[in-house]
């Protein structure tokens, strides 16, 4: 949906400019014309405007892409899913509520390098010290520290033969396209390991409660209907949100 109304105001904003434009011919010979005014848009700082929206509204739409592939966002999110399939409690907490929990999250773990990226790149280019192309080269910086931080050097070098690239000698020689990828594929493998280690107390109680009805010939009770209270007791007792989040947030920083 927010998709859309990007795009719809983007087209928007198009057919307003075009419309301008057709608006601002030249009136007829025999039309009343009104006192000529000649404005130099050279010197007039708000001439770029509406290019400067469309540019905006064009990097927005990139932002989601920017923050599953490289914060840690992407860990986050499948780790609460693992331990809401663990539970066995089907859509609670809802979808809404864990990408709420994960992007704020994110946010807190990020903060550093956003607010390096802020006073190293975004700063200085809005104070005129920089062009937009160095304040995206300085910005990347920070990114990219992070994200070498949290790369496997088995997936970084899977993507680096796959691209053919010759072998770096400092991380500063690491491609940005080959780095993100690698980052993601090692988020991924980190939060699989992290749901398995999940899945294992709440697949004892599983056992534990089918063991027990098939002992006393209750055959026609669902196990999940005892078990899952008995799970939920268990993380609700040793505050499992409490250690779960400490735990994430000590492995992304």
């Amino acid at each position: 949906m927010k998709s859309f109304l990007l795009s719809a105001f983007f087209f928007f904003l198009l057919f307003f400019s075009f419309s301008y434009s057709a608006n601002a011919q030249p009136n007829p010979p025999n039309a009343p014309t009104a006192p000529e005014v000649k404005v130099d848009l050279s010197k007039t700082a708000n001439s770029s405007t509406p290019l400067q929206i469309i540019v905006l509204l064009t990097v927005l739409s990139f932002i989601p892409a920017l923050l599953i592939s490289m914060t840690c966002f992407t860990r986050l999110i499948v780790v609460f899913h693992f331990l809401r399939q663990a539970l066995g409690t089907q859509e609670t907490p809802n979808n809404q509520v864990l990408l709420g929990l994960s992007l704020f999250i994110t946010l807190f773990v990020m903060s550093p390098t956003l607010t390096q990226i802020y006073n190293e790149a975004y700063k200085p280019m809005s104070e005129g010290v920089m062009t937009q192309a160095e304040a995206l080269e300085k910005g990347l910086v920070p990114l990219r520290a992070y994200m070498l931080k949290h790369t496997r050097e088995k997936d970084l070098a899977l993507f680096l033969r796959m691209a053919k690239a010759p072998r770096p000698n400092t991380p500063d020689d690491v491609p940005t396209t080959s780095l993100i990828p690698a980052f993601m594929i090692s988020e991924l493998k980190t939060a699989f390991q992290i749901g398995f280690v999940l899945f294992l107390p709440f697949l004892v109680i599983d056992l534990a409660v089918s063991s027990v009805l098939l002992s006393m010939g209750m055959m026609q009770l669902p196990p999940v209907i005892v078990s899952m209270p008995l799970k939920i007791l268990l993380f609700v007792m040793v505050d499992g949100w409490y250690l779960i989040v400490g735990s994430l947030v000590k492995s992304v920083m």
